[in-house]
């Protein structure tokens, strides 16, 4: 196999190391997509996504974490686990519902560093999709 090697500009653009530093030490991305009433896969907005994330925004900012963004996010495609949130950079999905699992989010991953296992999204915990239908909602 004939294998070219990348010249200098190529190998730049492709070193991880020329990255810039972080903008934020985390951002945080919080569903509030609406569907119409009724879609079968529902939305994270009727499931109080809004309410949640300014409660997060909020606290965040009264914890001092300026170095963490809190904002709202179009569909993550998650609908049917909602309220979802993802972080970034670690790519960590949450599914809160009270404001007290923000403020266990907030403490025990933002500020500390750990992960709030219980309320934690993995892959394989959505339901199976068919590109063209609609899923069926789980029961």
């Amino acid at each position: 196999m004939n294998e070219t090697k990348p010249n200098a500009r190529e190998s730049e653009n492709m070193a991880p190391e020329s990255d810039p530093p972080l903008f934020y030490r985390r951002h945080v991305f919080v569903c509030t997509n609406e569907r119409p009433a009724g879609h079968p896969r529902g939305c994270c907005k009727a499931r109080d996504s809004e309410r949640l994330r300014n409660y997060m925004k909020a606290r965040a900012k009264e914890l001092g974490l300026a170095d963490v963004r809190i904002n709202s996010a179009g569909c993550l495609d998650r609908c049917e686990l909602g309220p979802t949130m993802v972080i970034y950079p670690e790519g960590i999905w949450y599914s809160p519902k009270t404001t007290e699992d923000i403020d266990e989010i907030l403490t025990t991953h933002l500020v500390a560093g750990g992960r709030v296992r219980r309320l934690m999204l993995r892959p394989g915990d959505d339901p199976p999709r068919q590109y063209g239908k609609t899923p069926k909602p789980r029961t």
